[in-house]
């Protein structure tokens, strides 16, 4: 499986894409015209450690429902993420058995030697 969970209006997003050499076999899913599920998420999950790993704690959403000052279970992380695409932290790359999820410098300096490498 290699698919590329995004949002397409993002800006970091398209900032992020022209530094990627992405292959055409990667399959790009914008994740607000198109919403994970619960089999898409189960998936993405099996390769991170946790739900919370998962979670977009930068999300608009996350401080209007002032979701800081609560303790959230690994249920309650799923539960919010297959709610809104928002709470997903983006972008997340999945590629056969290997997961990156974020935006951070770290982590697309990771997918574009990874991508290098394939």
């Amino acid at each position: 499986m290699k698919v590329f969970y995004y949002l397409k209006t993002c800006d970091t997003f398209k900032k992020i894409i022209k530094e990627l050499n992405l292959s055409s076999e990667i399959k790009l899913v914008d994740i607000k015209a198109n919403p994970l599920n619960k089999e898409q998420l189960q998936k993405i999950r099996s390769f991170s450690e946790s739900f919370e790993e998962l979670f977009n704690k930068r999300s608009q959403l996350y401080k209007q429902r002032n979701l800081k000052t609560k303790i959230l279970s690994e249920s309650d992380y799923e539960k919010l993420i297959l709610e809104h695409y928002t709470f997903l932290k983006r972008p997340v790359l999945l590629y056969d058995n290997k997961l990156f999820v974020g935006n951070s410098k770290n982590t697309i300096e990771q997918i574009k030697k990874f991508l290098d490498e394939k």
